[in-house]
């Protein structure tokens, strides 16, 4: 059969270096961090006492008082970041078939924020079990895209993605490719997560994951970095609306760019190591690149996994060595996880609007906080240190990879 061809018609985002994509991408671009001491509770005994939070954010601004009873923050920001897309996609929402327009969110944990105060309200009880009725709705990963489905109409494909790391790239990947074979017109995908509470700071601490630089938060993210120490814990949410692309033509869509190929692979290695030679990540981006038989030559830019982990970023580096050849040293590479921290099962869907508004701007964004060569990582490798960098970009690649050995990428490209 023939494959319809996809294109990205509408952004949503918010994240800890702003409430809309504009002011995310701009604050991008200027190189800032999202990272200060953690607000949402008290982290006297804690390893890592900072994060990058959702600055000044008030669920009063959004929701009423009924809804955020009803709303997990996780479910809150993937509300706020949908809306952004569908408005910014200006679909008219009276005179479209909801039957082909489908929804698919990624998360990688949920409603922790819920589930700790729940649990934490019953062992301070007298054992007889009060739990809220909206505990459990609250509380599980599928319901940000029932939330959506339910706010605008959709009834189209609609499930939640969870693979870690890589939840929201995948969500786009599964959107892509049910537009590709047919079976919708339009898919609002993307990914959110909340996950800086005490039970999500202790439980990445205990397994030494993330940084503990407390003397200095926004310098704490350092990718690619000799003394990276680990990743940064951040949280937010954003959406991009996929659309075939005929149905956006007819309608007048501004498009941002086409999506050409999604991969997924398993490292079938390690709980939570990367394979140490990049077997899983080589693979990923050549099955992404595949789906096109888009060359290696063509990519401009890569938005890298890039947690700064000790072994991970080793890794992924490799990786593209060995995917893109002498070419590597041509490419732009960033992780812009250095200024967002880790979005966790929104980290795929941030990092994708980085790469679409790459293309769209001629502007690759800067891992910042680089002070020392890492002498395991080629020094060739143009990673885009410390300041952004303007280039003419065409082609974008963005990589996840999540804890259990998740792979997932996907490939975007200017339109013609």
């Amino acid at each position: 059969m023939q494959l319809k061809r996809v294109v990205v018609t509408g952004l949503g985002a918010i994240t800890p270096l702003g409430k809309t994509v504009d002011e995310f991408w701009e604050n991008l671009v200027d190189g800032m961090s999202g990272a200060a001491p953690i607000t949402r509770f008290d982290t006297t005994h804690f390893k890592t006492k900072f994060a990058c939070e959702v600055k000044d954010y008030n669920p009063a601004d959004y929701f009423d008082r009924k809804e955020v009873r009803k709303l997990d923050p996780f479910a809150q920001y993937a509300l706020i970041a949908a809306d952004q897309a569908i408005v910014d996609s200006n679909f008219d929402l009276e005179n479209i078939d909801p039957d082909r327009v489908g929804v698919i969110w990624g998360a990688g944990i949920g409603g922790i924020i819920t589930f700790l105060e729940e649990a934490t309200n019953y062992a301070k009880g007298t054992g007889v079990p009060r739990f809220s009725p909206f505990f459990i709705p609250k509380m599980i990963a599928d319901i940000a895209p029932g939330h959506i489905s339910m706010k605008y109409g959709f009834r189209g494909p609609n499930y939640g993605t969870i693979s870690a790391c890589a939840s929201s790239t995948h969500a786009i990947g599964d959107a892509y490719n049910l537009i590709r074979l047919g079976k919708a017109d339009i898919f609002v995908a993307g990914g959110s997560e909340a996950a800086i509470n005490e039970a999500g700071i202790g439980g990445f601490n205990s397994m030494q994951a993330m940084s503990t630089r407390n003397d200095d938060p926004k310098t704490a993210s350092r990718p690619f970095d000799k003394d990276r120490d680990g990743f940064v814990m951040g949280e937010g949410g954003a959406s991009l609306i996929l659309e075939e692309y005929e149905h956006a033509v007819k309608r007048g869509a501004k498009i941002y760019c086409e999506v050409i190929g999604a991969g997924m692979t398993a490292d079938a290695y390690h709980l939570t190591a990367p394979h140490p030679e990049g077997l899983g990540a080589i693979k990923v981006m050549q099955h992404a690149l595949e789906d096109n038989n888009t060359p290696a030559e063509a990519v401009d830019y890569i938005n890298v996994h890039g947690t700064a982990t000790p072994r991970g970023d080793i890794s992924e580096a490799l990786a593209i060595k060995e995917v893109f050849g002498e070419h590597a040293y041509k490419l732009n590479i960033s992780s812009t996880k250095s200024m967002t921290g880790h979005l966790l099962g929104a980290a795929g869907a941030i990092e994708s609007i980085v790469s679409i508004l790459t293309i769209n701007n001629n502007i690759v964004p800067p891992t910042i906080n680089h002070f020392e060569d890492d002498p395991e990582i080629d020094s060739k490798l143009n990673l885009t240190f410390n300041k952004a960098q303007e280039r003419e970009v065409n082609v974008a690649i963005s990589n996840t990879f999540g804890f259990g050995g998740h792979n997932a990428s996907v490939v975007f490209k200017a339109i013609e």
